[in-house]
């Protein structure tokens, strides 16, 4: 019996998709393959195999080394793997030890900048073929297949906004490198202020066409490209999709467009608010809704009100865990300072009918069946994962209790509310104690991603920053 039928994965589905990228790949038409997972922060990793070596890759899967999913974002190794137990109480983790990472043949793609690439999403799985408990995508499906036992499948859409830039200078000398190494030197391609203009729409289009072209070659479900309202910011949206794949689609959006944009001198970027004069903040809105599995109708309809009871017990269960969840919609200490009153970002836990300085904002009319909820908390920086999980635990709370998310705030600013976190720190800190949310992600994960992102903010505590150098270097 080989890996990928020990995990369980290897259904008839399964099998016809490996014999189609075996059959292009005999076709002649690629000579290598990249084979990618996502690691705990959402980011691409992976190796690339020659094509003659994928048929069996897709059955036996690759190993690679288990200190991937111990690193920050500086791609520092937070764990002593060296320690008993890896430092976290996993035998698996000892001596930096092999997991293993599976092709999903379901995935298989060719990429449009390298056409001789194939390239597969992987799930990673321990070689006796357990799941590895550490896979955010693992945890989600985990969460898909709780909220499918209780009749409904998740529908996202995406609204992703982010920064696009003339690549100027790459610090490439020695002395630049290090964890992490010396940024780019950047400069705009308009500045900004004109929202949906069509004139700063015009200066960005070289690379926008360059980035749709590629991105619709992929065959991600883009919808729509906007210019925003900050200079060299868009905004890029994306038709609905079902269970994993509106995941999945975010992870490869996010390492495509920062391919595409390097290769064609530009420099792409999906942190919350780049330290540059003048630039504004980004977001990412999770469009969301429930379907009923057995009609294929929309939950959150109701034929005399906006949202249905069911959607409004799912929202109220999105607001009580705000303070919690951010730690998933906004893991970066740069993202939590997007949350600002007066600035079409949510700053407190509240709702609102298509009100953009709420929290959750209710889209939709009496008997729409493209009712839907948008909660404007997170940032495009999340790994997509933990970001629809969160939703689907503290949503699945909701409906469990028959919670009561409070009236529409009309004005989102003077409402009283519970505040959203000021920092990581006070995220972390409302994980740390919530019950619901340890119980989706289990007290094993949610203590690890603790330790991970407490890493983050102890290096960030011991540097000098501009400011201090400002307020004390002449004045004491």
């Amino acid at each position: 019996m080989h890996l990928a039928e020990k995990t369980g994965l290897w259904t008839a589905d399964r099998q016809t998709a490996a014999r189609e990228v075996e059959r292009r790949i005999q076709a002649g038409e690629l000579t290598v393959v990249r084979l990618a997972f996502a690691d705990q922060h959402g980011i691409l990793r992976g190796k690339t195999l020659v094509s003659g070596e994928i048929a069996a890759a897709m059955k036996s899967g690759v190993g690679f080394t288990t200190t991937m999913l111990l690193k920050d974002t500086a791609h520092r190794t937070v764990f002593p793997v060296w320690s008993a137990g890896g430092g976290f109480g996993m035998k698996e983790l000892e001596g930096a030890a092999d997991v293993m990472m599976l092709p999903d043949p379901g995935t298989f793609r060719v990429l449009p900048w390298a056409p001789h690439t194939g390239w597969m999403l992987c799930d990673i799985v321990f070689a006796d073929g357990r799941p590895m408990p550490l896979s955010t995508r693992h945890i989600y499906r985990r969460t898909l297949s709780a909220l499918a036992e209780q009749g409904y499948d998740f529908v996202a859409g995406l609204e992703v906004e982010f920064h696009l830039f003339k690549l100027e200078k790459a610090h490439l000398a020695a002395d630049d490198a290090g964890q992490p190494g010396e940024p780019p030197e950047v400069s705009l391609l308009n500045q900004g202020y004109q929202y949906l203009t069509e004139q700063r729409y015009d200066e960005m289009d070289p690379i926008l066409e360059i980035l749709r072209t590629n991105i619709a070659g992929l065959g991600l479900p883009l919808r729509s490209l906007e210019v925003e309202f900050g200079p060299s910011q868009v905004e890029f949206t994306f038709r609905p999709g079902t269970g994993v794949d509106p995941a999945d689609t975010m992870v490869l959006l996010r390492s495509a467009t920062k391919q595409v944009a390097q290769r064609h001198g530009y420099h792409a970027t999906f942190m919350c608010r780049p330290k540059l004069p003048n630039v504004m903040s980004s977001g990412w809105h999770l469009h969301q809704s429930l379907k009923d599995r057995k009609t294929g109708a929309n939950a959150f309809v109701d034929a005399k009100e906006p949202l249905s009871a069911l959607g409004m017990h799912y929202m109220a269960g999105l607001l009580e865990h705000a303070r919690a969840a951010a730690a998933f919609s906004t893991p970066t200490l740069n993202g939590y300072k997007r949350y600002r009153p007066f600035s079409l970002a949510p700053d407190r836990a509240i709702w609102g009918r298509d009100n953009r300085g709420v929290m959750v904002r209710v889209l939709g009319s009496a008997g729409d069946p493209a009712t839907h909820l948008e909660n404007r908390v997170g940032e495009p920086a999340a790994n997509p994962y933990l970001y629809m999980a969160s939703q689907i635990v503290c949503g699945l709370d909701g409906l469990k209790r028959q919670a009561d998310p409070g009236p529409s705030a009309d004005t989102p600013y003077e409402t009283t509310a519970v505040p959203l976190p000021r920092s990581l720190d006070e995220a972390l800190a409302a994980l740390r104690d919530d019950k619901t949310l340890r119980a989706g992600f289990g007290d094993f994960f949610v203590d690890y991603y603790l330790k991970l992102k407490q890493a983050e903010i102890d290096r960030f505590s011991l540097e000098v920053s501009d400011w201090e150098q400002r307020e004390y270097f002449s004045t004491f």
